[in-house]
């Protein structure tokens, strides 16, 4: 299984997390320079031509690029605290480059996330779902930055999910 996942605006995919990830199968962590284009879906497919994405995952910005992909493709995605609501809907859903295959979203918000106002993301999505499977998840405690128990937890469940 192919796995790409997206960080966030100035972080990275920490060690312990891709140890996380690889164990469903391998990991694409590209790095990606946010800092002039928020929505860089086509640049980030661009750096691998030749592989075909089984999920993506993301986080943050990732987030908002994974799920972009996962319309474009046609492919599951775990998205944690994507800043949906400050894009255009037009954008979110390029038109479709392949057969659409399963498109289950899960998404996690964190209820104390002062970045990406899961609120807002909410509101976004439910006036706007157009039939894809989306699981949303709200964490009470947890802001912005995901630890590696709720990560791990997640992943688990998603790939839970995905991989009858």
């Amino acid at each position: 299984m192919n796995i790409l996942y997206l960080h966030g605006l100035k972080s990275k995919l920490s060690t312990e997390k891709r140890k996380i990830l690889e164990q469903y199968g391998k990991v694409f962590a590209p790095d990606i320079d946010y800092s002039k284009d928020h929505v860089q879906y086509t640049e980030v497919l661009r750096k691998f031509p030749n592989t075909e994405f089984n999920v993506i995952i993301g986080s943050s910005m990732g987030a908002l690029n994974s799920y972009i992909i996962s319309n474009w493709i046609g492919r599951p995605a775990l998205l944690f605290n994507p800043p949906l609501s400050k894009h255009p809907w037009s954008i979110m859903h390029p038109k479709e480059k392949f057969i659409r295959g399963i498109a289950l979203k899960q998404m996690v918000l964190g209820a104390r996330d002062e970045v990406v106002n899961p609120q807002e993301t909410l509101n976004y999505i439910g006036s706007r779902l157009c039939g894809d499977e989306v699981v949303i998840k709200i964490h009470p405690q947890l802001g912005h930055r995901i630890p590696l128990d709720v990560f791990e937890a997640e992943v688990k469940e998603f790939f839970s999910k995905i991989c009858y």
